[in-house]
């Protein structure tokens, strides 16, 4: 199923290509049971999609549903963020430390930079600073949003392989950082709101 995942991620399987058993086995040299258990799979984390006795395609992607997907994020994000500064100890602390030298140690808008490793670190960074929230069933859904939202990131970073338009976070994620470990709750909030719009309106215009 990675293998899969990863193909639809990069882009190398795109939106609305249809998806034949027959063809993915040759591809991958699996047998045809476990690509058909795969495609269910990524079916369910809506990487792909059935249609009743006509087959399997890759997820379309579409600016509205983006929208939406930002939208579901950014309000979960934004209660999980309050609970995690009220409740937060100091390992998250730390963890929110180290999570952040990680990813300030790679820069998107180098040409050299691995998108892939740094779209990793940039997840581990956000998951990090909610996951002081103490609320595990907000937290799952929150990183199911985030991996949709992952595709659309890889889909504009396909777009852009030459990165003559590169993302950079103008600073947010270090100011987000020091915001949450001063415990400025609504300093927080508005930085992370800010941060969510831009990305947001970058990836749509691509879409659109």
């Amino acid at each position: 199923m990675e293998m899969i995942r990863q193909d639809i991620l990069t882009g190398e399987l795109p939106p609305g290509q249809k998806l034949v058993v027959a063809d993915l086995k040759q591809r991958y040299n699996v047998g045809a049971s476990p690509i058909r258990e795969a495609l269910v799979q990524l079916a369910w984390r809506k990487y792909v999609y059935f249609a009743p006795q006509k087959g399997c395609w890759v997820a379309n992607v579409s600016a509205a549903e983006l929208e939406d997907l930002f939208n579901t994020n950014q309000e979960l994000s934004q209660i999980l963020l309050r609970r995690a500064i009220e409740h937060g100890d100091e390992t998250w602390e730390l963890n929110i430390l180290t999570s952040f030298h990680k990813l300030s140690r790679l820069n998107p808008a180098q040409a050299n930079t691995d998108f892939s490793e740094w779209e990793q670190r940039h997840s581990d960074f956000h998951h990090a600073l909610l996951a002081g929230s103490q609320s595990p069933t907000m937290l799952a859904l929150y990183r199911q949003v985030c991996e949709q939202i992952e595709r659309y990131r890889h889909i504009w970073v396909s777009r852009h392989r030459q990165f003559e338009q590169r993302y950079h976070d103008n600073g947010e994620h270090e100011a987000m950082m020091k915001a949450v470990l001063d415990r400025n709750t609504e300093q927080a909030l508005a930085i992370m709101a800010t941060h969510s719009e831009r990305a947001l309106e970058m990836i749509k215009g691509d879409l659109e």
